[in-house]
């Protein structure tokens, strides 16, 4: 049990820096730029999209947290967020190194994230601007819920927001570590018995686990040869890490979140499927 809540506060303390980083920079757009921002968010197009595919595959999963906050104020794109998400590379990049993955065999999979990434936040930012849908910063309305005294000055108001995210974060993760340790990696080992469709959709849901556990056993599963390929995509596709943690807890349209989750979902197994098709 030490071991355990060790674990979980050494793995958020990671997180830390990266949300507090994002709340400072949503603080100082909300009080230096104005309609500057908002104007630049709107005219970022698919660069947005781009960055963010790019951005994700660095190891762990905190450019997710800041992805959702980020989101949640409307900072950057649906397309983006999703971008970010689905290219996330969480904990797979140090295992795969640390396994002596081949090189070729690493870029393939950093490739193809970044590539499923960026082709669906361009899709499903054109498809928002085709139903004329504006996106307008709502940092006041997140400051507003949160309670973070904004006029107190912006590094203060980016700690309160940062110290409220990382003690929800360390709460669910004890939790999930703690089912985790109870049911037992082998137990969810034998949930990938089939390789088919069906075996992309079971992958697909561990990967949602908030949680980088999750990460971790699809990449090992694949390298000891229990998974084919097209599996561990479906699985690494939907893994954001703790991002859809941070979703649910900083956006505030529960049905808007659901929704994202289930697209994740959705893209991550159909891509899955499909290369294991291909593959």
């Amino acid at each position: 049990m030490v071991d355990l809540i060790l674990d979980t506060i050494l793995d958020n303390l990671k997180l830390l820096p990266f949300l507090f980083l994002t709340y400072l920079i949503m603080e100082w757009v909300e009080h230096k730029t104005g309609n500057f921002t908002q104007k630049l968010v709107k005219r970022s197009g698919n660069f947005g999209a781009l960055i963010g595919a790019v951005a994700g595959v660095f190891p762990q999963c905190g450019f997710s947290a800041a992805g959702s906050g980020l989101y949640a104020g409307r900072v950057i794109t649906l397309g983006t967020l999703f971008a970010i998400f689905l290219s996330t590379s969480d904990e797979m990049l140090p295992v795969m190194l640390s396994e002596k993955a081949p090189f070729p065999l690493i870029g393939q999979i950093l490739f193809l994230k970044v590539l499923i990434g960026l082709a669906a936040g361009l899709f499903i930012d054109g498809v928002m601007r085709m139903r004329g849908r504006k996106q307008e910063l709502k940092l006041h309305e997140l400051c507003d819920h949160d309670h973070c005294h904004c006029e107190q000055g912006i590094v203060k108001s980016a700690f309160h927001h940062t110290v409220q995210v990382a003690i929800f974060i360390l709460a669910i993760s004890f939790v999930l570590n703690c089912l985790i340790a109870w049911i037992g990696e082998s137990a969810i080992e034998s949930l990938f018995v089939d390789h088919g469709i069906i075996g992309c959709l079971t992958a697909g849901l561990i990967g949602l686990i908030p949680n980088c556990a999750a990460s971790v056993m699809i990449t090992e599963l694949y390298l000891r040869g229990v998974l084919p390929f097209g599996v561990m995509m479906s699985g690494l596709l939907t893994g954001s890490g703790v991002g859809i943690l941070v979703l649910f807890r900083v956006n505030h349209n529960l049905r808007e979140n659901v929704k994202i989750v289930g697209g994740l979902y959705a893209i991550g197994v159909m891509c899955g499927i499909l290369l294991e098709m291909i593959f």
